[in-house]
């Protein structure tokens, strides 16, 4: 894992206990492991684990998005340790940027994810601009709706998501 060290200033940001950053291919064996977890997996339309490829090419895609973009999903770091990845990226089937995060099981429970949205969030509309973000949720994830709605995010409605149904929220600055 890059702690971040070799990245640009201008591509990493700070909250109070989180450092984001580009996500770098170091992050591969993070990732595969994080996405084997079966209770991060367990909110998906078929709720198994990614193959080791199938986390490499969610790698890559984040990868080339920061590459096309200047802007995606980060590498988040907390007491020094890569915890999970989150970010917006550019949405291809919904208005406004979608805004995603995977924190390791172990993290969950301390604030980190309502502090990660809260930055995100800051740097979309601050540095991007943004008008629009969304978030979408599965219905049997409560705690990451919870995330949303303290965010300042609302219910727009139920839509279908890779076969499963979905809950659109939406922030408008």
């Amino acid at each position: 894992m890059t702690d971040g060290n070799d990245i640009p200033m201008n591509e990493m940001r700070r909250t109070d206990r989180l450092l984001l950053r580009p996500p770098t291919i170091e992050d591969l064996h993070f990732l595969t492991e994080l996405f084997a977890r079966p209770e991060l997996v367990a909110h998906r339309p078929v709720p198994r684990p990614d193959s080791p490829e199938e986390s490499a090419a969610r790698l890559a895609k984040d990868m080339a998005h920061w590459k096309q973009h200047s802007f995606g999903r980060f590498a988040v770091i907390a007491n020094g340790e890569l915890i999970g990845f989150g970010g917006v990226t550019v949405s291809n089937e919904f208005e406004g940027l979608n805004l995603s995060y995977h924190l390791d099981p172990r993290s969950w429970g301390h604030g980190y994810a309502t502090e990660l949205v809260r930055g995100i969030l800051a740097f979309a509309v601050e540095e991007l601009g943004a008008r629009r973000i969304i978030g979408l949720v599965r219905p049997a994830n409560p705690a990451s709706r919870r995330v949303l709605e303290k965010c300042g995010f609302g219910f727009e409605g139920q839509v279908m998501l890779h076969g499963a149904p979905t809950n659109l929220y939406s922030l408008l600055s």
